[in-house]
């Protein structure tokens, strides 16, 4: 089973944005380290640590159908649709 989850790498450690849901609590991991990719400053848009968290608690009940293998049709939509 493969999952993503974002996270941030900061003083030796890494702390990710969620708590993987569906994750035995030690597992194996491959961490990525993604170029000139700059985190979201969510204040600049007007969203505090509060209104943010309760964000990811409403989206969290979809992540497991956005992460279906069925969902994949959907990452390239523009373009598909666009051949149709």
């Amino acid at each position: 089973m493969l999952k993503s989850v974002e996270g941030v790498y900061r003083d030796g450690r890494i702390e990710l944005v969620e708590r993987p849901a569906k994750v035995p609590r030690r597992s194996r991991v491959i961490v990525t380290f993604l170029e000139g990719e700059e985190p979201i400053d969510l204040s600049e848009r007007g969203i505090d640590e509060a209104q943010a968290s309760a964000l990811r608690g409403r989206l969290a009940t979809f992540a497991e159908e956005w992460d279906s293998p069925a969902m994949d049709a959907y990452d390239d939509y523009d373009n598909a649709r666009a051949e149709l």
